[in-house]
């Protein structure tokens, strides 16, 4: 391993390595270009919203409880991801990979009711091309239901290299950068349930 700098030392493990400094900073990037993307998803779906074609209206489909339970899944698991990166910094394996399968077991459960809703809507015969308010609906929350997959199957493989490799400097960058990922998809379904729920229920 490469002798960590005078300036880093004291700095957290994942950046304690220059390439994993160079990798979170990539990241960053990264993420200003998913906020382009779902900033555009937004937008398509701001315009196409009032267009139900005569087909089943926002108000017609939406549940308020589902709707509760999904944030609430969502949002808990940014609070014990946080957690996990808390465990992480005072170099408890065993807490950062409890606290990591505890995420992703809310994630997994945050994706369950998410099927079951679009299995719900399709089943009253609303799909992606009934109309173009369902059209912009689908596209915007599969995408972020996508997200939150790779992210479930990526969380996976760190705590996989956790258990064999322990907390390295190169692990700690993986949990970190992955926990960025994780807290941006749980930004993203706040502006989710305010411009597409909220809004949908009460216009």
């Amino acid at each position: 391993m490469a002798a960590v700098s005078e300036e880093y030392k004291n700095a957290p493990l994942e950046y304690q390595d220059g390439q994993g400094r160079l990798n979170i900073l990539g990241f960053w990037i990264f993420l200003g270009a998913e906020i382009v993307l779902f900033a555009t998803l937004f937008a398509s779906y701001l315009v196409l919203a009032g267009r139900t074609a005569d087909g089943p209206t926002p108000l017609h489909l939406f549940e308020l409880g589902p709707l509760l339970a999904q944030t609430l899944l969502l949002l808990t698991s940014s609070f014990t991801c946080g957690i996990a990166v808390h465990e992480m910094r005072k170099h408890n394996l065993k807490g950062l990979i409890v606290w990591f399968v505890i995420t992703l077991l809310l994630g997994l459960g945050f994706l369950t009711l998410e099927i079951n809703e679009f299995a719900t809507y399709v089943h009253e015969g609303a799909t992606i091309q009934t109309s173009g308010f369902l059209s912009g609906f689908f596209t915007l929350l599969g995408t972020h239901g996508a997200h939150v997959t790779v992210g479930t199957f990526w969380a996976i493989g760190v705590i996989i290299q956790l258990a064999k490799h322990g907390l390295t400097p190169i692990t700690a960058r993986k949990v970190f950068i992955i926990s960025l990922y994780w807290h941006f998809l749980d930004v993203v379904w706040i502006f989710i349930y305010t411009f597409v729920y909220l809004n949908g229920m009460v216009a």
